[in-house]
């Protein structure tokens, strides 16, 4: 599979290969295999590693997509690195060429156990390697009401990467290889930590086991539409308004505690997006980057973006993480706390089914709901991901195009 990812794999081998023995022996420049265990699975993940001095810096992959820590130190054999935006830290002591420590989640669960040694490229036998590839419809019963997800394929010989895209959004770039009668696939980027068992059945499906739950069946998309077999939930008409002729209606905090209202005169007239979000869900990490692009293109003729951001006990009386968010991705439009995601259905209760982290309201300008889309397909999504950005670019242009009402001018 040629991908970002491989020539990352190669320029850090090169490079490594370069340095003598002693210096490689100390260093921790290059690509590491490591894995974390969450809930007494193991998982695995590529991990580049960098120092210089007492400085260090370590990356995590999701597809061709680096998240990179923000800060972080290696002294006397002690690696830390920390991610604001995520409010995580990796702590590792390296003794005879491996790292061994831990990933700390701040006040979200207990630490995942780490360790890591140097890559080493594992050769893949591509001979009678069944062919994946492709679009798979995931037969389950969801906590959210879902009677199918996706399932995107991609293969070259025994290398596969994949994604599974639930309403809410998607698991990121799953990456492994074929052995022993399945695929093997995992991902970790600092975040959602899954490992996905990928099975080949006699009558053409697919047995899927995420982490060690029951397996579930996937079924090809189109033999699946050729059955009758239940679709995945249509993500513009998952949530729904109680009352579509009232205008959205908010009001909550800024960072700074003022007050900022749906009523307010910044909104008045413009075209709104509402997101609901959180610094803690990946699916927003996901959103954020498309909705600063909207805001930076469109702000000129009149559009504005509401992040009601829903944050734990901890984070609404300091918003670190949040503020590091907002930085990492140049947030310059609105952002709220509304309260703690539990809190969520009570906070907005003119909504229907609002369950999944992100969902984005439009407002036309007269303020009232025009559209809802639960979740966000991250790049892990492919196709999935590119349509949703232009249907709701196309949408946002369709709204900016229409006149100001009499009573909001």
């Amino acid at each position: 599979m040629k991908t970002n990812v491989a020539g990352f794999i190669v320029a850090a081998l090169v490079a490594l290969m370069a340095l003598p023995a002693s210096a490689r022996a100390q260093s921790l420049n290059g690509l590491w295999d490591a894995t974390v265990i969450v809930n007494s699975v193991e998982i695995p993940f590529r991990l580049e590693l960098s120092s210089t001095g007492t400085g260090a810096k370590g990356s995590f992959f999701n597809g061709d997509e680096k998240l990179t820590s923000t800060t972080g130190s290696f002294e006397h054999g002690a690696l830390v690195l920390s991610f604001d935006e995520y409010e995580t830290k990796l702590e590792a002591t390296l003794k005879d060429g491996r790292l061994e420590g831990q990933y700390s989640r701040g006040t979200r669960g207990a630490p995942y156990p780490f360790q890591a040694k140097r890559f080493a490229p594992v050769k893949v036998d591509a001979a009678n390697v069944p062919s994946i590839a492709g679009l798979w419809n995931v037969q389950v019963q969801s906590s959210k009401g879902e009677s199918a997800w996706q399932l995107i394929v991609r293969q070259s010989g025994g290398e596969v990467s994949a994604a599974i895209l639930r309403v809410d959004g998607d698991t990121g770039t799953l990456t492994g290889t074929f052995a022993d009668g399945r695929f093997v696939l995992s991902h970790f980027s600092g975040a959602r930590p899954l490992r996905v068992e990928l099975t080949p059945q006699a009558d053409g499906t697919l047995a899927v086991v995420q982490n060690k739950d029951n397996p579930l069946t996937a079924i090809r998309s189109e033999i699946a539409r050729a059955k009758g077999l239940p679709e995945p939930s249509d993500p513009s008409r998952f949530t729904t308004m109680r009352d579509p002729t009232e205008p959205l209606r908010f009001s909550f905090p800024d960072l700074a505690g003022k007050t900022v209202s749906n009523t307010d005169d910044r909104f008045r007239g413009k075209v709104v997006i509402v997101s609901i979000s959180g610094s803690w869900c990946p699916n927003c990490h996901d959103e954020a980057p498309f909705l600063v692009e909207l805001y930076r293109k469109y702000r000129g003729r009149g559009l504005e973006i509401v992040s009601l951001s829903f944050e734990e006990a901890a984070q609404l009386k300091n918003p670190t993480r949040l503020r590091a968010f907002n930085k990492r991705y140049g947030i310059e439009y609105t952002v709220l706390l509304p309260g703690e995601p539990r809190e969520l259905a009570d906070k907005l209760p003119q909504a229907v089914n609002l369950n999944s982290f992100p969902t984005t309201f439009y407002l036309g300008r007269d303020g009232r709901v025009r559209g809802v889309h639960a979740g966000f397909p991250g790049k892990a999504s492919g196709k999935f991901h590119q349509d949703t950005k232009d249907e709701v670019t196309a949408d946002v242009e369709r709204l900016l195009n229409e006149r100001v009402p009499t009573s909001q001018r």
